[in-house]
C-alpha cells in the first residue's frame, strides 16, 4: 500500500489463494484448515456489491483468506486489517510472503496490520468482518465501526450459522441504520449493515467490575475469554495460591483478564510478574487489570505466542490455565504447545501450575516437556498439577 493507493499484485483466484493458506505458527493439524466457508462467502458477497477500489477495512481475519482474497478479486484503494491474535497476524505474513504479496508495510504494498481504532477505521467505506464469538467483543467492533469509520460505511460480517444469535443483529442495530441478515449458503450466513446512526453512543470499554471474593478489580474488554467474571478453572487453581512457592521471575501465561498474575503479584510481593496471551484483547485487559489494582509498577503486559520470545530458562514459576478449543473446535493442540513452552522457559527447579478439565491428555505431556508432575487437587470437572522443570539442563 502506498499514500496514494495500492501497488498491483499479481492476479489470483479466490482458489489460488485459499489452496496455499496455512494456519503457522498457530496449531495444524488434519481436521484443522486456515479458511472456511465464512471466508469465500464474504469476499463473494463483497464482490457481487461492487466494492472494487473501495478503502477497506478487514477485522476478524484468522490467518489471511479475507486478507489476501481482498487483495486478489477485490482490488482495494487502501487495505487496513485487525487480527485480535498475534498467530493470526504472523499467519497473515507469511502467507502473503508464500503468494508473492507484500508483507505488512505500509510502503509494501498490499495491506497494514494495526489495532482496533481511529488508524483502522478512519475514512473506510467497506468493512468486512469474521462475526466475533461474544455479543460484547461485537459490541466492541461494531461501536468502534460507528466512531471512526465513514457515516455511510457498509459492514458485510459473516459467520458459521451454528455460531450466529438474533443477538448480533440486534447489537448491530444499535449503530447501523439498516441490517440485513442474507440467506444461508453452506451452513453460513452474512449480515449486510449499512450507515451509522447519527445518535449512536460509543460502548465503554474495558468494563471493570469488582470480584468481592478475591476483592479485585477486573477489567475486560470484549474479546477476552470470560469478561469481567472469575472462570471456575482459575478459581479452583487459586485456592493453590498458598502453596506456590515465592518465585523470583512469575508468568500468567494465557493471562485473559490478568487474575493471576494479579493474585499472584499480592501473594508475593517481591515477585516480577508478566501477564502474556496471544490476544491484543487480553493483554489489554491484564494492564487495565493490574492499573486498576495499584499492580502495574509489579506486572509487566507482553502480547506473544507460547511465550516465543521468552529466553529458555528465565522463569522461576509458571500459571497456566489454558485454553480447550483452537477457534470453535475442542482440541488439546494449544494447551499442549503452551506445556511445551512453560518447560523451556522454567529454570531448572522451577514449577508450572496448571489447571485444565479432566479429559484432557495433559498429565503425560506435563511429565514429558517439563518434569515430575504432582496432582496437586481434583474435582468433577477440573484437576490442578505441579510440575518440576528437571535440572541442570544438558
Amino acid at each position: 500500500m502506498t499514500e496514494g493507493g495500492r501497488t498491483p499484485v499479481a492476479t489470483n483466484t479466490l482458489a489460488d489463494v485459499f489452496n496455499v493458506l496455512r494456519r503457522r505458527p498457530d496449531v495444524e493439524a488434519p481436521n484443522l484448515q486456515a479458511w472456511d466457508a465464512t471466508d469465500r462467502l464474504l469476499l463473494e458477497t463483497a464482490a457481487e456489491l461492487g466494492v472494487r477500489g473501495s478503502s477497506l477495512a478487514v477485522i476478524g481475519d484468522r490467518y489471511g483468506a479475507l486478507t489476501l482474497g481482498a487483495l486478489s478479486v477485490l482490488a482495494p484503494a487502501t487495505l487496513r486489517v485487525h487480527q485480535d491474535l498475534v498467530t493470526g497476524e504472523r499467519a497473515l505474513r507469511l502467507n502473503a510472503a508464500e503468494l508473492g504479496m507484500s508483507a505488512a508495510e505500509p510502503a509494501g504494498g498490499g495491506y497494514v496490520q494495526l489495532p482496533l481504532g481511529a488508524e483502522l477505521l478512519s475514512g473506510a467505506d467497506t468493512v468486512i468482518m469474521q462475526l466475533p464469538k461474544t455479543l460484547a467483543e461485537l459490541d466492541e467492533t461494531a461501536a468502534a465501526i460507528a466512531q471512526y469509520a465513514s457515516p455511510d460505511v457498509l459492514l458485510v460480517a459473516g459467520g458459521r450459522v451454528k455460531h450466529m444469535s438474533l443477538g448480533m443483529n440486534t447489537v448491530l442495530e444499535r449503530y447501523f441504520r439498516s441490517v440485513q441478515p442474507q440467506l444461508a449458503r453452506q451452513k453460513s450466513r452474512v449480515v449486510l449493515a449499512r450507515g451509522i446512526k447519527p445518535a449512536a453512543a460509543p460502548a465503554r470499554f474495558p468494563v471493570v467490575e469488582h470480584l468481592a471474593e478475591l476483592d479485585l478489580d477486573v477489567a475486560a474488554h470484549g474479546a477476552v475469554f470470560a469478561g469481567p467474571r472469575l472462570d471456575i478453572g482459575t478459581r479452583f487453581l487459586l485456592t493453590f495460591l498458598p502453596a506456590m512457592k515465592p518465585g523470583r521471575r512469575a508468568v500468567d501465561l494465557g493471562c485473559g483478564t490478568g487474575i493471576l498474575a494479579a493474585m499472584y503479584a499480592r501473594q508475593f510481593p517481591a515477585a516480577a510478574v508478566t501477564a502474556t496471551d496471544q490476544s491484543a484483547a487480553a493483554v489489554q485487559s491484564a494492564l487495565a487489570t493490574a492499573q486498576a489494582n495499584g499492580l502495574a509498577d509489579r506486572i509487566s503486559i507482553l502480547q506473544d505466542d507460547a511465550l516465543s520470545t521468552f529466553p529458555e530458562a528465565s522463569a522461576d514459576i509458571v500459571l497456566l490455565n489454558p485454553p480447550f478449543h483452537v477457534g470453535a473446535g475442542v482440541h488439546a493442540g494449544a494447551g499442549l504447545k503452551m506445556i511445551e513452552a512453560a518447560g523451556r522457559v522454567l529454570a531448572p527447579g522451577g514449577e508450572l501450575w496448571t489447571v485444565f478439565n479432566r479429559h484432557l491428555p495433559y498429565l503425560p505431556a506435563l511429565e514429558r516437556h517439563v518434569g515430575p508432575t504432582v496432582v496437586e487437587g481434583q474435582n468433577p470437572k477440573f484437576i490442578v498439577t505441579r510440575s518440576t522443570r528437571r535440572g541442570p539442563r544438558a
